[in-house]
């Protein structure tokens, strides 16, 4: 990967939607240079997809959770269930398999309370294999994740 290629994987993270003859002037390059070097990049699975970034606060999604999750074993039984259940909730927008005193570290939206309340009962509750569940409540958000530094 060369200085070009960590423009390009910049500029995209940034606006996935920037037409390619623009990327290619903005960082110097042929427009098909530019382009092969991103199918080069999607290639070898740098660029993983592209997505429209969307406004939680905008679609009423006013709650960020953070879900600690400690489960009863860590057998490797136990774990595959747990996450086979979370993968099947659309509820569920992350989930993370930690060290430290948690197992798991989930994330959900929520409009408000009586919504995670419901997210909480019909989802959460669900999960197999939980002995403890601490939810931690985003107050405000002061970065939003943006990409990754390259």
């Amino acid at each position: 990967m060369d200085r070009h290629d960590i423009l390009i994987l910049k500029a995209l993270q940034g606006d996935s939607a920037i037409a390619i003859a623009d990327l290619a002037a903005r960082i110097g390059l042929s427009t098909s240079a530019c382009h092969r070097r991103i199918k080069q990049l999607e290639a070898a699975g740098m660029i993983a997809g592209y997505r429209a970034q969307l406004d939680p606060q905008a679609l009423g999604l006013k709650m960020q959770v953070f879900v600690e999750i400690t489960l009863t074993s860590q057998s490797h039984e136990a774990m595959d269930r747990f996450e086979a259940a979370v993968a099947s909730f659309d509820e569920i927008l992350e989930c993370h398999l930690m060290s430290g005193s948690a197992d798991y570290l989930l994330r959900v939206a929520a409009r408000d309370l009586e919504q995670f309340d419901a997210i909480h009962r019909t989802c959460l509750a669900r999960l197999p294999g939980v002995s403890a569940m601490r939810s931690g409540f985003a107050i405000r958000t002061i970065k939003p994740w943006r990409g990754y530094p390259l």
